[in-house]
């Protein structure tokens, strides 16, 4: 399993894209700002989109994307693009993008028996098979209708993404009978926003460290949703935690993999 960080920010800046990651070739997992970072060809070649919840930060391009690869897409007969996420947020995705207000609706373009996007709802502890690819459904607590995804790779273990999400012991209680080879998950704030942090269900250093004291076997922890500006100061109140895991930052252009699991 190979995934590429095209963009891990919390908000945009000279070098700085917000949530997407490409998964083997075909699948994106969020669509933000971050899908600018892919060739026409490499847009054309995504069937499926495993979106976390309906924030902009994770969702502006799929129009965009949808806009730029339609006309390759249809003269190849190309199925439409499959939209997977939550029904409220395809409501919301329906109802405040996708309108003919804010953007055109790929759902019926170019036509509706042909169009270049569909939604397919999905719902918390669902497993889908994308293309060969193993997903799970994670729960995520946030100030909308949130999930997470888990991607198997062929030994079982799995490549995590949370999501942006607060304090969430569903996830980790799922995560704990999951043998968690790589998770990427948010710390969107320092510890002095411990606050705005609860409020806004995102985490600071101090309630990461409380999450992962949940998770028991040591993993490389990959901290993404950082905001433009605040890298250092983040890493650094990381670096102080008293925990077993290897937390690293997470980096647009960063290539993950999973390598082949030892035998034993």
């Amino acid at each position: 399993m190979h995934i590429r960080v095209l963009g891990c920010s919390g908000s945009i800046a000279a070098g700085c894209r917000t949530t997407a990651f490409l998964l083997d070739r075909h699948i994106l997992v969020d669509a933000g700002t971050g899908v600018g970072e892919l060739t026409l060809d490499e847009m054309v070649d995504v069937d499926h989109i495993l979106v976390s919840h309906s924030h902009l930060d994770h969702v502006l391009a799929i129009g965009l994307l949808a806009d730029s690869v339609s006309r390759r897409r249809q003269s190849a007969m190309r199925p439409p693009v499959q939209v997977h996420a939550l029904p409220p947020t395809i409501d919301a995705l329906r109802r405040h993008v996708f309108n003919g207000v804010l953007w055109p609706d790929f759902t019926t373009l170019p036509t509706a028996a042909h169009p270049t996007l569909a939604f397919a709802p999905v719902e918390v502890g669902q497993r889908l098979t994308l293309g060969g690819r193993r997903v799970e459904v994670l729960p995520a607590a946030h100030t909308v209708p949130a999930v997470g995804y888990a991607a198997f790779d062929d030994d079982d273990r799995a490549w995590v993404y949370t999501g942006d999400t607060g304090p969430n012991a569903a996830l980790w209680e799922r995560l704990a009978q999951l043998d968690v080879a790589a998770l990427v998950v948010e710390t969107a704030f320092r510890d002095s926003e411990h606050a705005l942090a609860l409020r806004s269900q995102h985490l600071c250093p101090s309630l990461l460290e409380q999450e992962l004291a949940r998770l028991a076997a040591p993993t490389d922890v990959y901290i993404t949703h950082i905001k433009p500006g605040e890298l250092d100061a983040v890493m650094g109140e990381l670096a102080a935690l008293r925990t077993p895991h290897r937390l690293h930052a997470l980096r647009a252009g960063q290539q993950l993999s999973l390598a082949p699991a030892r035998a034993a």
